[in-house]
C-alpha cells in the first residue's frame, strides 16, 4: 500500500492500497473491528437522541458489518427515523425509511424497498453516517470515487454531526483532495472509537 502520508499519492492510489488492505483483514478481525465500531456509534446515538439518522448499508468489507443498520435502527430514540441510501442512476444518492427489511438492488448494494423521499431529505437528518475508505485529519473524506456521498453531505444542514466509519490505520495526515470533496466531523475507528475532527 503507498504511504499515506506522501502528499505525491493520487486519490486511485490510495483508494487502491486502503482497499487491498481490508481486503487481506481476516475474518475475525473484521468481526471485532464491526463491534467495535458499532458499540461507538450506539453511545453516540444513544447519546445524542437524534430524530433522523441517514446512513449507510455497508457492503463487503465496509466498517460497520452488515448488521449496521439493525443496530442503528435499535439505539433510536423512539419516534426516530433511519433513512437508508437509494442509488439513482446518476450516482447521487435518494433515501428510504428503513423499516427492518433491505432487498438486493444494482451494483451489490443493499437498499430500503419503501417508498422514495427524494435527495433532499438528507437536508433534515440529525446526524448523518458515511461509509469512507479514508479521512485525513481536516475531515476530508476519500470514498469509492463516485461521488455520491459528496453530493449528499452538500445538502447536510450546517451543525449536523457527520460521521465517517473507518477501520484502524484508515484516519490518515492527509488525502487528495478535489474542490467538491466535502468533510465530515468525526470518524470513528475500532481502537480509538469517536474522534471529532
Amino acid at each position: 500500500m503507498p504511504d499515506l502520508s506522501d502528499r505525491g499519492v493520487t486519490k486511485a492510489d490510495m483508494r487502491s492500497g486502503v482497499l487491498a488492505r481490508r481486503r487481506s483483514l481476516p475474518a475475525a478481525t473484521l468481526a471485532a473491528a464491526a463491534g467495535s465500531v458499532v458499540v461507538a456509534l450506539d453511545h453516540l446515538v444513544r447519546r445524542t437522541a437524534p430524530h433522523r439518522i441517514c446512513a449507510y448499508v455497508p457492503i463487503g468489507r465496509e466498517p460497520g458489518g452488515p448488521s449496521l443498520p439493525e443496530a442503528l435502527a435499535a439505539a433510536l430514540p423512539p419516534g426516530g427515523e433511519l433513512l437508508l441510501p437509494v442509488l439513482r442512476d446518476d450516482l447521487d444518492l435518494d433515501w428510504a425509511r428503513y423499516a427492518g427489511a433491505l432487498v438486493a438492488a444494482e451494483r451489490g448494494l443493499r437498499e430500503p424497498p419503501g417508498p422514495r423521499l427524494g435527495v433532499a431529505a438528507v437536508g433534515d437528518a440529525d446526524l448523518v453516517v458515511v461509509p469512507a475508505v479514508a479521512v485525513d485529519r481536516r475531515g476530508l473524506r476519500l470514498g469509492r470515487g463516485g461521488g455520491s456521498y459528496d453530493r449528499a453531505l452538500a445538502r447536510v444542514s450546517s451543525g449536523v454531526p457527520t460521521v465517517a466509519l473507518l477501520h484502524d490505520g484508515e484516519l490518515v495526515d492527509r488525502v487528495p483532495a478535489d474542490a467538491h470533496d466535502r468533510r465530515v466531523t468525526a470518524v470513528i475507528t475500532p481502537a480509538d472509537g469517536l474522534v471529532w475532527i
